[in-house]
């Protein structure tokens, strides 16, 4: 039985996501979205959105973003203008799975509505440990670009110890930077100081700022504060690795003069064709293992 999967937009990831969705046997692929790329695919159905016909799709694939509030779409590599309403959701079939980067509040409500299974793949740990790889090296792409002196030796702040900040923190350290993590739990204190770095707790991180040269927050709710960032010294750099719009007073550090960037979708941006493999790799496995139970 051949297995049907469209992918509706999608940045330079999906390149490398399609050609690895290739490779599982009995599955015919539909592109929507990609009508201005000058490598084609071969073997792929290249069609308009209002020639899709989502009933007799067993998995949609979205862009990393998913959708915005209104359920639009962005594609990169068209100008093709796609949403998916409740009409359209309604119209997959039972058995569809839609995989996105991250959902909303507009995608969980349609999807919900329309009894279809959602899998936001970002929120995935397998996912979200794999992307930190590029994530940690992208991050030290830019403080290398940014600052005159080496990260060996560098004083850096890591402000949170989940799946990206435990291996940011252990990349800088492996380059020789004199690494502190800042983390609320104490089991998360006691893994730090384990690991060889030295820990923070939450409510003291602006006692330790004064003495940082790169800060890199992890977080995604306000956690650099004006308490914290007014202590940096005048080369210290913020790098917030946070989605959208990230954890840090940005408003604040330009006041003070402090260089502050918010660094999102760095795998994307990186290792782009690394990142395509981590989310083709979940998605096959997705299938697959749906494959064996049917």
């Amino acid at each position: 039985m051949t297995q049907q999967i469209a992918v509706i937009g999608g940045d330079a990831r999906y390149l490398e996501l399609i050609r690895q969705l290739q490779a599982l046997p009995n599955t015919t692929i539909s592109l929507v979205g990609f009508d201005k790329l000058e490598q084609g695919f071969t073997g792929l159905n290249q069609t308009d959105f209002a020639d899709l016909d989502q009933g007799k799709m067993d998995a949609i694939v979205l862009p990393i973003t998913g959708t915005d509030p209104q359920g639009y779409v962005e594609t990169v590599f068209s100008d093709q203008t796609v949403q998916l309403t409740n009409e359209w959701f309604e119209g997959l079939g039972d058995s569809t799975a839609v995989f996105t980067g991250i959902s909303n509040d507009y995608l969980d409500a349609v999807s919900k509505a329309s009894n279809v299974e959602l899998v936001p793949l970002l929120n995935r740990d397998d996912v979200a440990i794999y992307n930190s790889i590029p994530t940690a090296e992208g991050v030290i792409m830019m403080a290398i670009e940014h600052t005159d002196y080496t990260i060996h030796s560098s004083r850096v702040i890591v402000v949170g110890f989940g799946r990206v900040g435990n291996t940011v923190a252990n990349k800088f350290a492996a380059l020789g930077a004199k690494v502190s993590v800042c983390a609320k739990s104490i089991m998360d204190l006691a893994r730090i100081t384990e690991l060889g770095h030295t820990a923070i707790p939450f409510d003291e991180l602006h006692k330790f700022t004064h003495d940082c040269d790169l800060l890199i927050n992890t977080v995604p709710a306000r956690v650099v504060t004006k308490n914290s960032i007014q202590h940096l010294p005048p080369h210290g750099i913020i790098f917030d690795l946070a989605s959208k719009p990230g954890g840090t007073d940005f408003d604040y550090a330009r006041q003070r003069g402090i260089k502050s960037i918010l660094a999102k979708s760095l795998p994307g941006i990186v290792a782009p064709k690394t990142a395509g493999k981590i989310l083709a790799d979940v998605i096959k496995q997705f299938l697959l293992k749906r494959e064996e139970k049917i």
